[in-house]
């Protein structure tokens, strides 16, 4: 959901005419989308980060490349703030980029914000190697917060990301809101938000258009809400892959609702390998959760083995238990609108449905279940096989 233009007048307003305000166009930036402001972006943010009070740094209106960078903390106060009026851009080559790992970092900061703006990852030259089968870099998330603390991420724009557009790896307390996420739905590996070690993320009012998962959620997330969120194309929101190792930690404490998903590969997805691990997956609530044209509106995945490499005929270790689907309704692409496949060794239980109701053309919908127990409350449309 777009600010409200009266609010984000008025943010621009305070924020450039504040005191400790650092405008990047003053450490030597160019508006060209040609000229590399990398170290002019960098400059602005020692400044702002020396600063002993709160701070602004202001990417005025333009195009400003950035071949990459990081922007690393502790830094001397709490409270920066990053008004981005213009849109930096990734360089077109995606072999600048090459296996770095980032474009974006934000690396131990605390008490950073972030408002409006465009970031252009340019990564269609990456996508067009990968889907030609070409030996090819994995490419850059275009922006990623590492160990971060207090964070707002506010009316912030990412498109054409060559890998994930936006990754939280060990945060805590970051609010997403209000973002808007875009690249093809054939782009390859371009999740909209990845969560993953994290506690107290939030994303709310968001509205994600990509070629992979939506949100996907890594080990050690805990205490997840996301609200508001319109999904499609993409592969919808994802608890996983998990497992992958046998010493891995567990997700607990995720609530997604209110949710739209358009014409997706999944909608409320759970995604586990098929081999040994401690990892768990509990208390997980889906709810209010529209469907248009769904391939696997409900979805537990407890067999996933790419390539059949490492894992062909293993059961997954890790355990799924209190997840809660509720008030789910809609279309699915498919005929098996409700597919519960969980592990042998370790069944899924205390799972719940309630006031299901999804259908499949002019037919009924289907439900299959392996190793899966739990309940059911209210009208089940297609009937339960819990």
């Amino acid at each position: 959901m777009a600010e409200p233009m009266n609010f984000l007048l008025f943010l621009f307003i305070f924020f450039t005419s504040a005191k400790g305000a650092f405008n990047i166009l003053d450490f030597g930036a160019k508006a060209d989308g040609a000229t590399d402001s990398t170290r002019s972006l960098l400059n602005a943010w020692a400044s702002a980060c020396e600063s002993i009070t709160c701070a602004t740094l202001f990417i005025p209106s333009g195009k400003f490349l950035i071949n990459q960078a990081t922007f690393n903390g502790p830094c001397k106060n709490n409270d920066i703030s990053i008004w981005i009026e213009g849109t930096l851009i990734a360089p077109s080559n995606y072999a600048s980029l090459g296996t770095s790992g980032y474009w974006l970092l934000f690396n131990n900061v605390q008490g950073v914000s972030i408002y409006g703006g465009i970031l252009d990852g340019q990564g269609s030259g990456l996508w067009a190697c990968k889907l030609a089968g070409n030996n090819c870099p994995d490419g850059a998330p275009s922006l990623t917060f590492n160990g971060a603390k207090d964070i707002l991420i506010r009316g912030l724009t990412s498109i054409n990301s060559q890998l994930y557009h936006l990754v939280i790896i060990g945060g805590s307390n970051v609010r997403v809101v209000g973002v808007k996420i875009r690249a093809p739905g054939n782009s390859p590996n371009t999740d909209g938000i990845h969560v993953q070690q994290s506690t107290g993320v939030t994303i709310t009012n968001t509205g994600i258009k990509t070629g992979d998962d939506c949100i996907s959620v890594g080990p050690g997330t805990m205490n997840l809400w996301i609200e508001r969120v319109a999904c499609g194309p993409g592969h919808g929101i994802s608890i996983g892959s998990l497992g992958r190792g046998v010493q891995e930690a567990g997700v607990q404490n995720v609530t997604v609702k209110t949710v739209v998903f358009t014409a997706t590969q999944n909608g409320l997805r759970i995604k586990t390998w098929g081999r040994p691990s401690n990892g768990f997956v509990r208390r997980v609530v889906f709810e209010h959760a529209l469907m248009r044209n769904v391939q696997n509106p409900i979805i537990i995945d407890q067999n996933y083995c790419p390539g059949d490499k490492g894992c062909p005929n293993q059961n997954s270790g890790v355990k799924i238990s209190d997840v809660t689907y509720r008030d789910v309704q809609g279309t699915s692409a498919t005929e098996v609108a409700v597919k519960l496949e969980c592990s042998k060794s370790n069944p899924c239980s205390r799972i719940g449905l309630e006031d299901i109701k999804l259908t499949y053309g002019n037919q009924p919908a289907q439900s299959s279940c392996q190793n899966a127990g739990g309940t059911t409350n209210g009208f089940i449309v297609p009937p339960s096989c819990l």
